[in-house]
């Protein structure tokens, strides 16, 4: 059977509106009992989720329907009253627990008001158990017996504390909890038995006393732990008794510390609280998707749960508020338990446990009571015991098995003094062994107390029987033989310190391997290899150290030093041998400094290039510009940015190059066609330096041409950017 899920819907509180009320219950058939819970979309307000339960009781539904009506199924239509109760005493154990957000009405729902029109499930649960208790005593004729006990806890921070006790008895670590038989038990809990519904109100209303509970935003009377209420009924009918327990566990909301505006304290208390809700909504997606493991371990009140597990009747009591701020809240709660009705619960009856009378403890101990000898561990593990222990010996000495007994509590007779061991001096270097002899009492108590197994013995030789020895018998070996093996021994100690001191000369030495000799071949590779090595390493030390000097060369170049970069260049010349450009430049300074004729000049010269540049003044002059750099192995490339100043000089200075005519020669046809072809010019602006033409000046044409470069850059639209674009296009053209 599945855990059974039932939906309760919370009445509206004083500052709650009808125009906020989202969730409604229905029916899946007209005439049939309400099975629905309907939530609008959070995204969509005209899509509508509808959840499917057991059974959903509205907001007018009261606390007595709630009791009475829950549980009625076909299996227990016939009792008139809670259908449960009688599970609970037929030997099934019943769990009921309250589940939903902070500010549903769990609490309401579990425990009630004091009125006795508002009392929870609890109260109703414990009167009802002691009316059917009391029936059926009456019943059988005062032959069978209904015995109540009460345990109360709770689950605070994870930590578990018994609420029948004051606070002031509580250890800061709480109670463990340990495994028995299957089910989990809290260790050091009380149990209070409880003979009648008062006395359960006054233990019930004490332990409340004792549970945490704190005011939040959302919350007056807050929950702070979870509470498990254990009510455990015990029938006995002669010798037979049989044992079932109700659970009835008030579990705390979970919360949202935006809403419910915590402190510190409170930040605590509900990071535990939605801690152990959220293991418990993990076991139950485990479960329904049929996982192996389940995390009940992760947390003490899943631990305690064990939903799924336990054997009995399980309740889910899903409390709902109906109004829009628990929007999100109220549909994860209605997924989470729309899951949990899909967990399979085994419904197994409690054995019925026959009495057996108590053993008398008396007669097991008092000095007149003799031990008996231990009997052999039949089916043990890593237990030698005597019988294999004498076995052995039996098979390694050929003497007879001794069997192990525990000693009589009989006082042995007082033993006198031990006599001397008698020595026999059979030889001066070695004495043989002492002579054993026993005590007088050994051989009066030698049927009733045998001796222990003796330890086998280094020489292997038979000795007679225990019974057969007399008081005083020497050891079978002769002084003879005893010499015999000390001079052996001797002999062979000698021998060894002899064979130490002989020079290792005489010692025959083994033959020594031959060495594999490397081949002619391979050594001229690797000295080949060595030698490559050993110049790359100097080839690039010494590149290194001959840029160095060229920078050198060039900072003196720079102040004016000649003869300080005449030495440079001669001294970088042999990290650069057979540079052409470095042997140019050293005779071009031995000849400005007049070591050297132009005449004796060995290098051919360069051809420079007339390159007209553009001073600080703005002057454009024609200077040589040498091609070649200072260092030797690169070369100095004209960029378009000095192409381009190059057309500014050309027309400042009135010698306009064909490219420039070229240009201007298009600006002034005004033709369209011939003016979008050129680098940069679109057909936009193409026709707005056409209009711009066509407007400058009083229409003649000599006015309107455009006689230079700057002039066209000067025009509205047109731009520096634009004139140096199309003058390249047509460098690129030509």
């Amino acid at each position: 059977m599945s855990v059974r899920v039932v939906a309760r819907i919370r009445p509206l509180l004083e500052k709650e509106l009808d125009k906020d009320v989202i969730v409604s219950a229905d029916r899946a058939q007209d005439g049939k009992p309400l099975t629905i819970v309907k939530i609008p979309s959070p995204k969509n307000e005209a899509e509508e989720f509808s959840f499917a339960f057991n059974s959903v009781y509205d907001r007018a539904t009261t606390q007595e329907e709630l009791f009475t009506s829950e549980g009625m199924s076909t299996r227990w239509a016939s009792t008139p009253v809670a259908p449960h109760m009688k599970a609970l005493f037929q030997g099934y154990d019943v769990t009921i627990f309250a589940y939903g957000v902070t500010g549903t009405g769990k609490t309401h729902t579990m425990r009630g008001g004091l009125k006795l029109a508002e009392r929870g499930v609890i109260p109703r649960l414990l009167s009802n158990v002691f009316r059917r208790g009391k029936k059926i005593a009456k019943d059988s004729n005062g032959e069978t017996t209904v015995d109540v006990a009460l345990s109360y806890y709770e689950i605070y921070n994870d930590k578990v504390y018994d609420l029948l006790e004051p606070p002031e008895k509580r250890t800061p670590s709480g109670l463990p909890l340990r495994e028995k038989d299957g089910k989990t038990i809290v260790v050091g809990l009380s149990e209070r038995s409880c003979e009648d519904l008062k006395d359960f109100e006054r233990l019930y209303i004490e332990a409340n006393n004792n549970r945490v509970t704190a005011a939040t935003k959302l919350n007056a009377h807050s929950s702070r732990s979870h509470a498990i209420l254990r009510v455990k009924v015990t029938q006995t009918t002669g010798d037979r008794v049989r044992e079932s327990t109700a659970s009835a566990i008030d579990l705390a909301g979970s919360e949202d510390n935006r809403r419910t505006d915590n402190g510190k304290e409170r930040l605590v208390e509900s990071a535990a609280i939605n801690k152990s809700l959220f293991v418990l909504s993990q076991c139950i997606d485990a479960i329904s998707r049929g996982d192996k493991r389940i995390p009940y371990r992760e947390s003490k009140m899943t631990r305690i749960l064990s939903l799924g597990q336990n054997n009995g009747i399980t309740i889910m009591i899903l409390n709902l508020a109906p109004i829009r701020s628990y929007h999100l809240d109220t549909l994860s709660s209605l997924n989470v338990s729309s899951r949990a009705k899909r967990i399979e619960v085994r419904e197994i009856e409690n054995e019925v446990v026959f009495k057996q009378p108590p053993r008398s403890t008396s007669g097991l101990g008092g000095p007149n009571v003799i031990r008996q000898p231990l009997r052999p561990l039949a089916n043990a593990h890593n237990v030698s015991t005597g019988a294999v222990l004498a076995a052995k010996a039996a098979e390694k000495a050929d003497k007879p098995a001794k069997a192990f007994m525990v000693y009589t509590d009989k006082k042995p007779a007082a033993a006198p003094a031990r006599p001397t061991p008698s020595v026999a001096n059979t030889s001066s270097k070695l004495q043989p062994p002492m002579v054993i002899t026993k005590r007088p009492s050994d051989g009066a108590d030698s049927l009733l107390r045998p001796s222990k197994l003796a330890r086998p013995t280094q020489i292997g030789l038979a000795r007679p029987p225990a019974a057969l020895q007399p008081k005083e018998q020497q050891l079978s070996i002769s002084a003879a033989q005893i010499e015999a093996m000390v001079e052996k021994k001797v002999a062979e100690i000698l021998a060894s310190r002899a064979a130490e001191v002989i020079p290792a000369a005489t010692t025959p030495e083994p033959a020594a391997q031959p060495k594999e000799e490397i081949s002619e071949e391979v050594k001229r590779r690797l000295e080949a290899l060595e030698k490559r090595i050993e110049k790359e390493s100097r080839g690039e030390d010494g590149r290194s150290e001959g840029l160095r000097l060229l920078l050198q060369a060039r900072q003196a170049k720079e102040r004016g030093d000649d003869e300080g970069a005449l030495r440079f260049y001669e001294s970088a010349l042999p990290y650069f041998p057979g540079q052409t450009k470095l042997l140019g430049k050293i005779e071009k300074l031995k000849i400005k400094l007049g070591k050297m004729a132009p005449e004796e000049r060995t290098t051919p010269r360069k051809a420079k290039k007339i390159m007209v540049l553009k001073d600080e003044d703005g002057e454009c002059d024609g200077t040589e510009a040498d091609v070649e750099d200072d260092v030797p192995l690169r070369q100095r490339k004209t960029s378009k940015k000095q192409q381009s100043k190059s057309s500014d000089c050309e027309e400042s200075t009135g010698l306009a190059s064909p490219r420039t005519k070229r240009l201007l020669d298009i600006v002034n046809s005004r033709d369209l066609a011939l003016i979008k072809g050129l680098h940069g010019f679109g057909a936009k602006k193409a026709q707005d330096l056409v209009d711009v033409l066509n407007l400058k000046g009083d229409g003649s044409e000599d006015v309107n041409k455009i006689a230079s470069l700057s002039q066209l850059k000067m025009l509205p639209g047109i731009g520096t950017r634009t004139v140096e674009r199309a003058y390249e296009g047509l460098a690129l053209e030509v």
